[in-house]
């Protein structure tokens, strides 16, 4: 029964991590430290937060062409909220999968 309740808690912190909670939530809480697949999940979601804050940067200059930027705009915004999505199934699913296309450079570039 405590195995149970643990995996519950390491999904609902799984999950947190893509609203940003989960991550606050694993560096205050030590039993969270403990956890291979909220470090995991973490890592993800700083992950996809930085490339999405670093992306959007970049495009924000793309929207000044008129038609052709906006739709390039929508498509990758369409397209991080589809990872974004993405990233929490698995975590519901209590599986440690990469978010797809930009999850490899969790592991590689974040270290902790």
């Amino acid at each position: 029964m405590v195995k149970k309740e643990k995996i519950e808690n390491e999904k609902v912190a799984g999950i947190l991590t893509y609203f940003l909670v989960g991550i606050i939530w694993y560096f205050a809480d030590e039993k969270m430290n403990k956890s291979n697949f909220v470090k995991f999940h973490t890592k993800q979601a700083i992950n996809f937060f930085i490339i999405m804050i670093v992306t959007s940067l970049v495009i924000s200059f793309i929207i000044w062409v008129p038609i052709i930027g906006w739709i390039i705009v929508w498509a990758i915004q369409i397209a991080f909220l589809v990872l974004w999505i993405i990233g929490i199934i698995n975590s519901v699913n209590f599986t440690k999968k990469e978010i797809p296309i930009i999850g490899s450079f969790a592991e590689k570039y974040l270290t902790f």
